[in-house]
């Protein structure tokens, strides 16, 4: 089958989506004011993003029951704390800025280019995140998913075999008329691996202005689309 028989596009959502380091340094920032706290927020969001794939793989290995991301990213929250010697938050105040991760802000060109893509494909999100984080980020940032599909719901996490395939039975389509559209390669490959097809949107700015290393931007040649942004891939993809 060729692209012009996808019919429902699955996004990961961190990083290619939403914008999380920007967003994270923002409520940082104002947190800061409040509290009178002199901390690096850019850097403060990387290190707390740094711990996703540990924690993740501490899961995937068994070193940790099943959680969910929600609770992961408080463990995480809290060691990133302990790193930049934050010591006088209350608890009130740690569940709210863990709960940034429900407030993402989209990429600029995000919500348009999904409202052009809804016209003519299904979206559903195939991401990490649990479901009513991804449920509460879609209300608050105006992300138009017509379903929301979560590692939670197979208790495995990327680039497990059992989330692909749970896109595959949830969306009653066969894998070649699925898409994933991801700034992550090594995502688009697992996707690949099960017979969808994929779309890469390179997002350079995912770590930050001044990032190092910077996200890996190199297209592999067997990724059906390369797109600039979500405008780009609805024009690609004839809508």
């Amino acid at each position: 089958m060729s692209i012009g028989d996808v019919q429902a596009l699955t996004f990961d959502v961190f990083g290619t989506v939403v914008d999380y380091y920007s967003t994270i340094r923002s409520e940082g920032e104002r947190l800061a004011q409040q509290k009178g706290l002199q901390i690096d927020w850019g850097a403060f969001a990387l290190a707390w993003r740094n711990r996703y794939n540990p924690f993740l793989q501490r899961v995937e290995q068994h070193e940790l029951p099943w959680t969910k991301l929600d609770t992961l990213h408080r463990l995480a929250l809290e060691e990133v704390l302990s790193e930049f010697q934050i010591t006088h938050l209350t608890e009130e105040e740690k569940v709210q800025l863990n709960r940034v991760w429900h407030r993402l802000q989209p990429w600029p060109d995000s919500v348009a280019g999904l409202i052009r893509l809804r016209q003519k494909f299904v979206l559903a999100t195939l991401s990490n995140g649990n479901v009513a984080l991804l449920t509460n980020m879609a209300k608050y940032s105006s992300l138009p998913w017509d379903c929301i599909l979560s590692a939670e719901l197979v208790r495995a996490y990327k680039p497990n075999p059992a989330v692909y395939q749970m896109a595959i039975e949830f969306l009653d389509l066969p894998a070649e008329q699925i898409m994933l559209v991801a700034a992550h390669p090594y995502d688009l490959l697992a996707a690949q691996s099960h017979g969808f097809k994929t779309a890469f949107i390179p997002r350079p700015l995912e770590y930050g202005p001044q990032s190092d290393p910077h996200p890996d931007s190199t297209p592999n040649p067997s990724f059906d689309v390369v797109a600039h942004d979500m405008i780009d891939l609805a024009h690609q993809l004839g809508v």
